[in-house]
């Protein structure tokens, strides 16, 4: 059962004023006009390296509220204590209890929160008694992947001296990628976007369009399939990375102007944007699973338990949920709480619990007045 990362910064002034000029480019970064498509579109998909196919769950009650009033939160990383930290846009990062109290740990430096940038995803290592906090984060000269100490008990914790692990990875007002996590490998995998450079997708020297795999310590994975930090390429803006329990790795990621996309990523693995977008049937590139119409998905965080998926909805403002085997999907994916919370931003797995994350102070939203919230949702395994 997989679980995530977490972490954040402060700025909010600064970050409000930001926030408010990206309300009006929806159709630029989440999405132009899309078509009036209604149903989701299953693809083919390559076969996974094991025939097993883990258990199915489900959602066994509505979402409740655990914590409110956030600012903006991007990314929550559950802890075995049960408390989580999720990180903020503007830099911030926050512990949340059990009770639900918030309380700021610390904040990251040089975060520049404009267009969807900011303080992004987050990750945590533990490792010989000592827990490294990573985060992905906007800085004025581009996109960088940094980690601290995670100091103190809970209740207690604090953030040590940053570092960082890997730097120049392109930036741009829109498609920043952002999610980071570690897999069952050990290794770090980093989601980069375009940058709107659609040609830098396909460029294996340049890190935007990519999903890099690194070491601890920032170096490229062994065994990569360029022998450099890129794992695989021909991406637009992945948000999303999970494992589910046959090992295989899924990612999110938006579409232009006709559909959104989950892909299984494999090394080397060439997922054709800007020459296709969507299922093309072009024997060079790998099409997705699924595809969803814009307008009813724009998927950033994406939790995997078992071999059943759950996908963040941000514009679609809602939760799919999709089983996934050997040959791709299992049945059809199901849309849950759609228009209920709004925006979903992130989900993550914490043993039989769903994690959610609101996204709707963020200028594009409508808030509630108890806005951004972290949600939960118990789980239950179903019958395969």
């Amino acid at each position: 059962m997989n679980t995530r990362t977490v972490r954040g910064t402060a700025g909010a002034a600064f970050l409000a004023a930001a926030l408010t000029l990206t309300a009006c480019v929806e159709s630029a970064s989440e999405r132009v006009q899309t078509p009036s498509a209604e149903a989701t579109t299953p693809a083919a998909t390559p076969t996974p390296s094991t025939s097993s196919i883990p258990a199915m769950w489900r959602s066994a009650g509505a979402p409740t509220a655990v914590a409110a009033n956030l600012r903006v939160p991007w990314s929550v990383v559950p802890f075995a204590d049960g408390t989580r930290i999720v990180s903020t846009r503007g830099g911030e990062i926050v512990e949340i209890d059990a009770s639900g109290s918030v309380r700021t740990i610390g904040g990251i430096s040089g975060v520049s929160a404009t267009g969807e940038g900011g303080l992004l995803g987050l990750a945590l290592l533990e490792k010989d008694a000592e827990a490294w906090l990573y985060a992905y984060l906007t800085s004025w000269d581009g996109n960088r992947v940094i980690r601290m100490p995670l100091l103190g008990a809970p209740g207690e914790r604090g953030l040590g001296g940053e570092q960082i692990i890997l730097e120049g990875i392109p930036k741009a007002n829109t498609h920043n990628g952002g999610r980071i996590a570690f897999g069952p490998d050990g290794y770090l995998y980093v989601a980069t976007g375009d940058a709107g450079n659609r040609d830098a997708s396909q460029d294996p020297g340049s890190l935007a369009g990519k999903i890099l795999r690194i070491d601890a310590e920032g170096s490229p994975a062994p065994g990569n399939p360029f022998g450099t930090a890129v794992y695989s390429l021909g991406h637009r803006n992945v948000q999303g990375l999970a494992w589910t329990d046959d090992g295989a790795l899924w990612a999110t990621e938006f579409g232009q102007d006709q559909v959104d996309e989950i892909n299984r990523i494999v090394p080397g693995g060439n997922y054709g944007w800007p020459i296709h977008e969507g299922a093309a049937g072009d024997p060079a590139f790998i099409d997705p699973i699924v595809t969803w119409p814009t307008d009813q998905a724009s998927p950033s965080g994406l939790a995997a338990v078992g071999n059943t998926l759950f996908v963040a909805a941000l514009r679609g403002e809602r939760v799919w949920m999709l089983d996934v085997g050997p040959e791709g999907m299992i049945g059809d994916p199901q849309p849950l709480w759609i228009g209920e919370f709004g925006r979903i931003r992130d989900a993550a797995v914490d043993d039989d619990e769903l994690l959610l994350l609101t996204s709707n102070t963020d200028g594009r939203g409508t808030p509630a007045g108890d806005d951004d919230r972290l949600l939960s949702v118990p789980l239950v395994e179903a019958a395969p």
